[in-house]
């Protein structure tokens, strides 16, 4: 066996070399079941054609390279190539190309211990027909296939026969959990896509899970009139009661340590000239703790009660999306922050706001973390989404690291322990 070494500015390098293959002027072009997200897939699979791999793409569409190890439990490390339009060139790609040059390493070395899987994972966007971690919810299972088929793009295509184009059959997508047969611990590197890390002069963060979400459509229903000939104590205001709304979840989420957004408003009859008759608004929340998730929640309710009262209107709630809090395990936490203070001297725990394939993996029984490495400006999604180099150099050490210490937390007891 060798002593090979992980080669970070190689990852910095491909990161570039894809970003002139799939990006133009307005930020990264991949996204899922396109042309340019079928380049970038080709890409990669011509990169793994140099490594001692088996390389496949699983029924629902998620492209698996295999290092085969002396045990046939796995270390899975994933990402996903795929990204949003006019995106940025590290969020998602960053996870696969730091995941391929730990399995190159590994694959120089000779037989790793257990046996090396690396996953990209098929739309964890859902920037085409709206529906995120397609392809790692098909194999955690928590995918319904019935109620996405008819989903339709900007252009009217369906979301079955996109995939079909791809070779995707959409109804047998689930199958792909097979995958998961002797998977022992997943991995999963990313930017933070926040401000936390830079605020604080850390390159790298370790994740101890993904917020539980409520998200909701709220409408609050009063009485259209005219602007000019309706005192203001007679108004029936649906808009007051809404604006009064997204002043209080701001004060719901500091009083509970989680976030709440009002994303868009939406007023009826929407004229300069009227009083509002309608408005709808959505009103997304997050927390760590599933007891605090819902009690920002009874607040939010209670509070749209106390406001449509004032403003004499009526109220309703629609459920648009609810999801667990998701904790990562706490061994490959510890594992994580080991890595991190190894690399970096110093280490912060914090959780993701956003969902991403790791919840889906951790959803399914597999012991799993996240390392997240520091975005400038706190932004992505975004063609000014940035990290600085030495900073994506270290995040890729901090994951080569971790894998090292996670195969041996898997050979030790780690099968024992879901």
């Amino acid at each position: 066996m060798t002593g090979a070494t992980i080669d970070p500015a190689r990852t910095i390098a491909e990161l570039k070399e894809l970003r002139a293959l799939t990006g133009d002027e307005n930020g990264a072009q991949r996204v899922a079941w396109t042309e340019t997200w079928a380049q970038a897939r080709a890409w990669l699979k011509a990169k793994l054609a140099e490594l001692p791999v088996t390389v496949e793409t699983d029924e629902a569409g998620n492209l698996w390279a295999t290092l085969p190890g002396a045990s046939e439990q796995a270390l899975l490390i994933g990402g996903h190539i795929d990204s949003v339009p006019n995106g940025g060139w590290l969020d998602g790609c960053m996870n696969t190309l730091g995941g391929l040059e730990v399995m190159r390493r590994m694959a120089a070395e000779g037989t790793p211990p257990v046996t090396l899987r690396l996953v990209d994972w098929a739309d964890e966007e859902g920037a085409r027909f709206g529906r995120s971690l397609l392809g790692s919810s098909a194999f955690s299972g928590n995918l319904d296939p019935a109620s996405v088929a008819d989903l339709r793009d900007k252009d009217g295509i369906r979301l079955v026969d996109a995939l079909a184009a791809q070779g995707v059959d959409l109804y047998q997508a689930k199958t792909c959990a097979s995958q998961a047969a002797n998977a022992a611990a997943y991995l999963e590197l990313h930017i933070e896509q926040g401000p936390v890390l830079e605020s604080m002069g850390l390159p790298v963060g370790v994740v101890i899970g993904t917020f539980g979400v409520e998200r909701h459509a709220i409408t609050f229903t009063g009485q259209a009139a005219h602007a000019g000939s309706t005192p203001m104590d007679k108004r029936r205001d649906a808009f007051g009661a809404a604006a009064k709304l997204g002043l209080e979840i701001r004060e719901i989420a500091k009083r509970h340590g989680g976030v709440c957004t009002v994303g868009s408003c939406i007023t009826k009859p929407g004229i300069v000239t009227a009083v509002v008759g309608e408005c709808i608004i959505t009103l997304d929340q997050r927390h760590m703790e599933a007891t605090s998730l819902a009690a920002m929640l009874q607040e939010a309710k209670d509070a749209a009660e106390r406001f449509a009262a004032e403003e004499k209107c009526g109220v309703a709630w629609e459920r648009i999306w609810q999801i667990e809090p998701i904790p990562f395990h706490p061994d490959l936490i510890a594992l994580g922050e080991e890595a991190a203070r190894a690399i970096c001297g110093t280490v912060h725990l914090l959780p993701s706001g956003p969902l991403h394939d790791a919840a889906e993996v951790a959803r399914s029984g597999i012991p799993t973390v996240m390392i997240f490495s520091q975005s400038l400006y706190g932004i992505s999604h975004n063609k000014i989404e940035d990290t600085r180099e030495e900073d994506i150099a270290s995040s890729v050490e901090v994951l080569d690291r971790l894998a090292s210490l996670a195969m041996q937390w898997i050979v030790g007891h780690g099968a024992k322990e879901v």
